[in-house]
């Protein structure tokens, strides 16, 4: 039987075209987070150099996070406490593909401090995950006499202005923590910047400086060789890292809670079904005991919480940290 030329290249076009249907019919009905899988690779850009707190969380989490198929990467952008990498990763395309690895550093006090214009914190990105928070440590050395949170706030009201602390300067955490120290206590104390947390831990080992805040992580080898004293931590419950030590709270400092958290955040307008996927990943890393024996070791209370309650944590722990830079005044080059 013979076949008319007109059919034969009907069939032939069908035949062609078949493929390449079948592909777009598969590709409408997968998910919106494997519409990105030929994207390459997922970026979680970190505001720090390689090897400090921030990049270390992030690349234990990001070697076991495996999205659609694909790897993921840490990419460092470091300058500007942060805002060169908050500003990338609100200018680049909401598709899931660039992470911005945030702290309360990153959404509330550098903004605030630099009079960021380059993004806004309210409106240019969506949560994604909380990977976890720390709390600080109120760090003693040979030279604070008080022995206590409660010793150290009456000598404070004492002598007003006179007590030290030690901090990376302002905008650092532990200058933050300490300037609501000092206001929730009612209290003045006078701060001396180093170049960074270590640089205190120096200082107050040569007994040249009385006391600091410290991140759990830089706080962990002086407290366990009793090299300096922990007097409490700043979280809501006591840690798992040091049981013994009461909470400020506990200390008699009731409305005073510190957390140093770290979660990863998107552009604003990444569609909420990339941001789910991304969350439960997240959190599927979260659970697995190599990771979190890593980070808790680091001081680290991991979460596991939803895109949206993560959003309602950072929203009201910036709304918290504004609000001290306005009530205290501080500037960042007063």
């Amino acid at each position: 039987m013979r076949t008319k030329p007109g059919v034969y290249a009907r069939r032939l076009l069908a035949r062609m075209l078949a493929p390449l249907l079948g592909s777009a019919l598969l590709a409408w009905g997968t998910p919106a987070l494997s519409d990105t899988s030929a994207g390459g690779t997922i970026r979680i850009v970190v505001g720090a150099p390689p090897g400090g707190a921030p990049d270390t969380v992030a690349r234990i989490v990001a070697q076991h996070m495996q999205v659609g198929g694909r790897a993921v990467m840490v990419e460092n952008k470091n300058g500007a406490a942060s805002m060169i990498a908050a500003a990338y990763v609100a200018r680049a395309r909401p598709d899931g593909n660039t992470l911005l690895l945030a702290s309360q550093t990153t959404v509330a006090v550098a903004p605030t401090l630099q009079n960021v214009t380059t993004f806004d914190p309210l409106k240019d990105f969506t949560g994604v995950a909380l990977v976890g928070s720390a709390p600080q440590v109120l760090l003693a050395g040979p030279k604070l006499r008080a022995n206590s949170v409660q010793e150290l706030i009456t000598q404070a009201k004492a002598a007003p202005g006179e007590i030290d602390f030690c901090s990376g300067g302002i905008g650092t955490s532990p200058y933050m923590a300490a300037v609501l120290f000092a206001q929730t206590a009612g209290i003045e104390l006078h701060s001396i910047p180093f170049a960074g947390e270590q640089a205190c831990i120096t200082e107050m080992l040569a007994g040249r400086l009385p006391f600091m805040f410290a991140n759990a992580s830089t706080a962990l080898p002086y407290m366990k060789d009793q090299r300096l004293r922990a007097l409490a931590v700043t979280s809501k419950e006591r840690v798992s890292f040091a049981p013994q030590l009461p909470t400020t709270a506990e200390a008699g400092l009731k409305d005073y809670e510190v957390a140093t958290w770290l979660g990863l955040l998107a552009p604003a307008a990444t569609p909420p079904d990339v941001v789910n996927a991304l969350n439960a990943e997240v959190r599927r890393v979260l659970r697995l005991p190599d990771v979190r024996e890593k980070l808790e070791a680091q001081g680290y209370a991991l979460s596991d919480d939803s895109p949206a309650a993560f959003t309602r944590y950072y929203l009201a722990d910036r709304e918290k940290w504004v609000r001290l830079i306005q009530t205290a005044g501080i500037k960042q080059n007063p």
